[in-house]
């Protein structure tokens, strides 16, 4: 090869790789902008901003929840020069020590990366960080739940950081934020949250800020949440956990036109403010270990036994099936004589269908099912049973109701083919007699037994229950919640039974404890057997008697009977709605005094 080629191969190639980089260049610059966007990281900061969460309010505009400022202090290890630890740690309130394992674990997880170190500070602490300015530091604005009532907690519920499966299942989130755990705050997280905005500041080497990027033109503003008006009454929500304070059960209310839950209190409850704050997962740690298990929402997750108030659901079935009418009397001598028995306290016999709802007659209902179960119309037990549990699910017993409120459980209603595996198909009447009182495998939420004196107080239909009147940026709540439900028992058959539950509180029956003169309180009484200790004490009512107003279930564990401890607090919280004001301050003294063992959980405790 002679010179002159090789020259001309030199050019060529020296050429080629000209072409090559002045491509790669342009490539860099213009099409691709990973370089640039690199270089902007050095000098840019992102900052996400957080919106505070919706507010709050009960039915008559009073705070239930709000938000107040807070910030984070954060840290990017790479920016971090060396500081005044000592005077940090007095800013903060926290150790040396702990200032140095928190900067460890934010430079294990990305030196380039900003990492949260103290949550939740306040402003004060705030504003004293950025007097000393700190390199590498700099503060997030956020907000934190305040709850002025200091009640509802497992109703309102709580808000906590994102998990990892929070993470992997929702793209909108980012470690470090918060989402609602429980309650309200869990059920409309995605009206209460708002959206996040990003605001981009320039920075220089050390970290410092030094202004907006492009006069903030690339900046977003947050969305601040959405407020909610909730269906509960403040007033009542305290008088109800003031009354079941020391007690285990739960107590819920609603307005019988409209499905609105006007109470939803679970004993033991705890003050939601101690779910916030730099304290929280030592609050949560200690309600966690409490044997009582003040964070289980009982009003909609416990499946009780509904015992005697379940009378007026065989009642109105036996009326519909046409297998009694309301003046058939039926004996009873101290219970029900036949199999295994059934006992009865002492009363007069024989009792027509309201006089057994006044003086709760468990030898009256034994009959009364005995006869749904062997109906001729059915061919077997086992259809006469599945349409006697059809009747009962129509109540919304058995089934979850549907409500806007998270954790919600079905309860039990039993099913002849359960029975027919349970006794190999070797059971009648006899075998399922206990539940005539709302015994055996019945199971029901406090929801669910609110919800049946709701229908009752309907005469024969309901509204999905629910705990939220309003969202502050829509016109209406979701349509199913104004939707009446019937159920499979015709209004007309509901007198007798409003009858004798007038009777039961009026005229002298189990629930005379719980009469307020004038109110017209319709109600029944219920001792619920329980194998871990005292009967449960259980009551449901509804005032006036003609249009009512509210409708309340209360359950109290171990109580005893339905008269010691739950009509009375049903009564106070209904003559306090009705009348705005309490004339028996005798009868909250009486409750509030009441000792109720609990060896159950007393044996968990140790």
């Amino acid at each position: 090869m002679d010179s002159l080629t090789r020259i001309k191969i030199l050019k060529g190639t020296v050429i080629v790789i000209a072409v090559i980089v002045l491509l790669r260049l342009f490539y860099i610059q213009v099409i691709d902008d990973s370089y640039k966007m690199n270089a902007h990281n050095n000098v840019l900061r992102y900052m996400v901003q957080y919106p505070p969460r919706g507010e709050v309010y009960d039915r008559n505009g009073k705070f239930l929840v709000q938000s107040k400022e807070a910030y984070d202090l954060m840290a990017i290890p790479r920016e971090v020069r060396p500081f005044d630890t000592v005077m940090m740690s007095r800013i903060l309130g926290v150790t040396v020590e702990q200032i140095r394992k928190e900067l460890q674990k934010a430079s294990n997880f990305s030196r380039r990366r900003a990492s949260v170190l103290f949550k939740q500070l306040p402003k004060e602490v705030k504003m004293r960080l950025e007097e000393h300015n700190f390199p590498g530091f700099f503060t997030a604005y956020r907000t934190v739940r305040s709850y002025p009532a200091k009640i509802a907690g497992n109703l309102l519920g709580y808000v906590g950081e994102v998990n990892d499966r929070i993470l992997e299942r929702n793209p909108y989130y980012r470690p470090g934020d918060y989402i609602g755990m429980s309650g309200i705050e869990q059920a409309y997280e995605e009206v209460l949250r708002g959206e996040k905005g990003v605001t981009i500041k320039m920075v220089d080497v050390h970290g410092i800020p030094k202004g907006s990027y492009a006069d903030g033109i690339y900046d977003t503003l947050p969305a601040p949440g959405v407020a909610i008006t909730c269906t509960i009454d403040v007033r009542l929500q305290a008088l109800a956990e003031e009354l079941m304070a020391g007690k285990v059960g739960s107590v819920v209310a609603i307005e019988p036109a409209t499905g609105e839950i006007l109470v939803m209190a679970s004993s033991p409850t705890y003050d939601p403010d101690e779910l916030v704050g730099r304290e929280r997962g030592n609050n949560y740690m200690k309600l966690l270990r409490d044997p009582r298990r003040p964070l289980y929402n009982r009003a909609v997750m416990s499946p009780y036994p509904p015992g005697s108030t379940f009378k007026v659901l065989q009642g109105l079935i036996a009326l519909q099936e046409g297998l009694l009418v309301p003046s058939q009397s039926y004996p009873c001598h101290g219970g029900y004589p036949y199999g295994r028995g059934v006992g009865c306290h002492s009363h007069y016999s024989p009792l027509d269908l309201p006089g057994a709802i006044q003086n709760s007659c468990n030898a009256y209902f034994c009959y009364v099912f005995r006869n749904l179960l062997e109906n001729k119309k059915y061919k077997d037990i086992e259809e006469a049973f599945d349409r006697w549990a059809e009747y009962v699910r129509s109540f919304g017993y058995g089934r979850k109701l549907g409500s806007d409120f998270t954790g919600e459980l079905n309860g039990n209603v039993p099913s002849a083919e359960y029975y027919d595996k349970a006794y190999h198909n070797r059971w009648n009447g006899l075998t399922v007699i206990s539940l005539s009182i709302g015994q055996g495998e019945l199971g029901c939420t406090p929801l669910q037994m609110a919800n049946m004196v709701a229908t009752v107080a309907n005469r024969g239909h309901y509204r999905i229950p629910h705990v939220v009147k309003r969202i502050h940026d829509r016109d209406s709540i979701e349509s199913r919640f104004y939707e009446d439900h019937q159920t499979m028992v015709e209004p007309r058959h509901f007198e007798p039974i409003v009858e004798g539950m007038y009777r039961a509180v009026n005229e002298g029956g189990t629930g005379k404890i719980a009469m307020v003169p004038g109110l017209e309180i319709c109600g029944k009484t219920g001792t619920a057997q329980n194998p871990h200790g005292a009967d449960h004490s259980t009551f449901f009512c509804f005032a006036p008697r003609n249009n009512p107003k509210i409708a309340v279930s209360v359950y109290v564990e171990n109580g005893r009977f339905g008269a010691t401890a739950a009509a009375p607090i049903a009564s106070l919280i209904t003559e306090l709605y009705l009348t705005d004001t309490i004339r028996r301050p005798e009868l909250v003294e009486y409750v509030k005094n009441l000792q109720i063992a609990y060896p159950y959980y007393e044996r968990e405790r140790k």
